[in-house]
């Protein structure tokens, strides 16, 4: 396996980890109509654009055999000078073989050469392996909750901060 930055024409192989990775990781907790209509040609789109912005997000991808992107990491500044981690999926297929843990790494080392002391993420609070994730690479609640509406639900949604130097 090995990290790089993410190039626009990883858009497609991005919105197929994003698209396989919620319909995995949501299942239960977003309606499944919602999920079952997630496309990938669509989430290509919005993907390349973001690649190809001027103030596009830090995209960082991991590839295994052959090049295949199996995961995926984006953070971006926040207005109060915190970064947000906006998203970290990976392939269900590469759940717990260590990728995650690999690429929240790089993605730290990332933040920091980038200038960033802290950083934030937004995780729904029913998804508890994803907390147990979060958890484990030191991020922890902070204390904000949001409520966003998926797919005609309404779902909560805890922030994590997380101080990345000692």
């Amino acid at each position: 396996m090995s990290i790089r930055e993410a190039l626009p024409e990883d858009a497609a192989a991005l919105a197929v980890v994003h698209v396989l990775s919620w319909r995995a990781a949501y299942r239960g907790l977003v309606p499944d109509p919602y999920l079952d209509a997630l496309d990938t040609e669509e989430r290509a789109a919005v993907w390349h654009d973001r690649l190809t912005a001027p103030d596009r997000p830090t995209v960082l991808v991991a590839t295994g055999d052959g090049g295949r992107v199996v995961a995926f990491s984006c953070f971006r500044p926040c207005p109060d000078g915190t970064a947000e981690l906006a998203a970290l999926y990976a392939l269900p297929e590469v759940w717990g073989a260590g990728v995650g843990r690999a690429l929240m790494a790089a993605t730290t080392e990332a933040l920091v050469a980038a200038g960033f002391r802290t950083a934030a993420l937004w995780v729904l609070a029913g998804n508890a392996r994803g907390r147990r994730f979060y958890e484990a690479a030191g991020w922890r609640p902070d204390g904000t909750t949001a409520r966003e509406e998926t797919g005609g639900r309404v779902l909560e949604e805890l922030r994590y901060r997380r101080d990345l130097l000692p």
